[in-house]
């Protein structure tokens, strides 16, 4: 495609020079796909062509327009609509075009250039006190994707994962075990273990505000009550504990991260999504205390006269930091630091991408000029691709009021409603019943996935469970349900002997559909490309709906088993082949599959 529009842009050099005796640069050349409403592939703004041309926009399209159409064996004619010169490609150029693609598989890199090429892809980042929940399932989604898009570029990408797993959050969960938990297990109480930590974070969060009540009660100020309640006294004598060690509290952690992680475990292999590498803060927050006594070592950071580590820096527009709490515990930034250091020890990356929520982005800059302090020579590699938190309808979710959309309960239902859709549509002939759920299984996790990556990653976005459950219109079941429709038409064209890789230089014309879908699957690569640039699925989530819906166009417009000339079928039925291709390989690229039967 990139090809095609290079040889128009020279073509229409050559145009303004032998027309109008100017020559232009093919830079100020733009092409555009034409709007559907109009004749034509490709659209040349001739506007900004007035000034050098001397000529109004509409007399530029028509001069340049009949030259080509008179010397350019590309184009096959044109029509200028106001200052927009629409020209129509000759079917032998698309015919070239097809057979180009059809030799080269859709999974093949796609080089961009100047695109890092070592990547570590950081996502999903849960902390060991609470199951996955809606939030969750977002950033998944996004950092998985996101990792398979730079692959695709032929990039070197480590999906790694950070496990936020001690702190005082922790504690809270471990502090209300201990008063609440009268030996509770996963096994006892008959679920798992991520939820089994997440219910006792939300009655630790429970009875904490019930004794801020009660001082408050007894005239003690809201912020003095919050740090005297004696089950956050508990919580921060505990994380002491653990960070000096004590063999009872170290075991606790132990037991209750153990239950949580087979968890975890379940969930990722539920939602189809895999790390290349796991860190966990346990470990690397030693790493940080170094980098923070470098730090101090190098006049950078200064500690306050209670003992605590800070770093300034105003000079940044920021403010300034803690470091180091003054009981020597450490806070968020100091296992970052050490857990930076880390990655580029392991992978020597160019690109260190940090999925992380906009709520983070004080923090992350905050981050990238700590570092930058230090010296560090891969600061000015990290960067944050903040996305968009995830709302309810009824507000935000708060996972100490445990009034979060869960992500085991979430996938459940839309496998449910996917099965229920399943069955109304009556599509479940010839499959087994192991067969029927791997299908409803499959639907439901693509619904899933394209409703929160179809979205710009930067935008906020309301969830809305009603909707994403959808199986019709611009949905991940629409799409899957068209690659389901092209298999059943390859299958029945290889009973019927038809030859799809057969000899089409003697086809004399295409449809209007044809055309279009020639089009769109010859930008696939740039669609690729862009969406690495833009570290946005969305970019591919609206490019194979629109094969889709293109593809059904031609399904509905043209006869493909059924057309009597075989070179014409055997064509259409090469044509699908490759839509098929395409639109797996682009949902391949947002984590989701698609079923060859329905």
């Amino acid at each position: 495609m990139q090809q095609l529009e290079s040889s128009l842009k020279t073509a229409l050099q050559t145009a303004a020079q032998a027309v109008f005796g100017v020559e232009i640069p093919a830079a100020s050349l733009t092409l555009q796909p034409t709007r559907k409403e109009f004749a034509g592939s490709f659209t040349l703004v001739t506007f900004p062509l007035t000034k050098a041309l001397g000529k109004g926009p509409e007399q530029i399209g028509q001069a340049l327009g009949e030259w080509l159409k008179t010397h350019e064996p590309r184009v096959s004619g044109y029509n200028v609509v106001k200052g927009f010169l629409n020209l129509e490609i000759a079917d032998a150029e698309w015919l070239a075009l097809f057979e180009q693609l059809r030799q080269q598989p859709a999974a093949a890199p796609v080089p961009t250039e100047g695109a890092p090429r070592r990547v570590v892809v950081e996502y999903s980042s849960p902390n060991t006190n609470k199951p996955l929940h809606l939030g969750h399932l977002r950033n998944n989604f996004l950092g998985y994707s996101v990792a398979e898009i730079l692959k695709a570029t032929g990039a070197t990408v480590t999906k790694a994962n950070l496990v936020n797993d001690r702190g005082i959050h922790i504690c809270k969960s471990m502090i209300a075990y201990q008063h609440f938990g009268q030996g509770e297990t996963p096994e006892s109480a008959g679920i798992k273990g991520d939820h089994l930590a997440g219910k006792y974070y939300v009655l630790f969060e429970k009875h904490y505000r019930e004794e801020i009540k009660q001082l408050e009660a007894e005239g003690v100020a809201t912020d003095i009550a919050k740090k005297q309640a004696p089950l956050m006294a508990e919580a921060q004598q505990m994380l002491q504990a653990w960070e000096a060690g004590e063999p009872a509290v170290k075991a606790l952690w132990s037991q209750m991260n153990g239950w949580v992680y087979e968890g975890f475990d379940a969930t990722y292999k539920n939602i189809g999504v895999d790390f290349d590498q796991y860190y966990y803060e346990s470990e690397t927050y030693l790493l940080g205390k170094e980098r923070v006594e470098e730090g101090l070592g190098k006049g950078v950071f200064f500690k306050k006269e209670n003992g605590s580590v800070w770093v300034d820096l105003q000079a940044e527009g920021l403010d300034e930091k803690l470091l180091l709490r003054a009981d020597g515990t450490s806070v968020y930034i100091t296992q970052d630091l050490g857990t930076a250091e880390l990655k580029y020890q392991d992978f020597g990356y160019d690109s260190s991408i940090y999925v992380i929520a906009d709520e983070q982005n004080y923090h992350m800059q905050v981050l990238q000029a700590t570092l930058k302090k230090l010296g560090k020579p891969y600061a000015d590699a990290i960067h944050h691709l903040s996305y968009g938190m995830v709302d309810l309808p009824s507000g935000k979710m708060k996972s100490r009021e445990g009034t979060v959309v869960d992500a085991d309960e979430l996938v459940r239902d839309v496998v449910a409603a996917a099965k229920a859709a399943t069955l109304e549509k009556g599509k479940t002939e010839g499959l087994s019943d192991e067969e029927l759920e791997e299908l409803y299984h499959l639907l439901g996790l693509g619904a899933l996935k394209y409703y929160l990556l179809k979205v710009d990653p930067k935008k906020r976005m309301l969830f809305n469970p009603e909707e994403s459950v959808r199986l019709e219109g611009d949905t991940g079941p629409f799409v899957q349900y068209s690659y389901a429709r092209i298999s059943k038409i390859r299958r029945d064209a290889e009973e019927s002997g038809v030859d799809a890789a057969a000899d089409f230089s003697k086809l004399v014309s295409l449809e209007v559909t044809e055309r279009e879908l020639v089009q769109q699957l010859a930008g696939y690569a740039g669609v690729v490309a862009e969406a690495a640039r833009a570290l946005s699925p969305a970019v591919v989530a609206q490019y194979v709906y629109e094969v889709a819906r293109s593809y059904n166009r031609f399904y509905t417009e043209v006869p493909i088993l059924k057309e009597g000339d075989p070179i014409k079928k055997a064509f259409r039925v090469a044509l699908s082949a490759k839509t098929a291709e395409i639109i797996k390989a682009s949902l391949g690229l947002l984590g989701i599959n698609v079923p060859e039967r329905m």
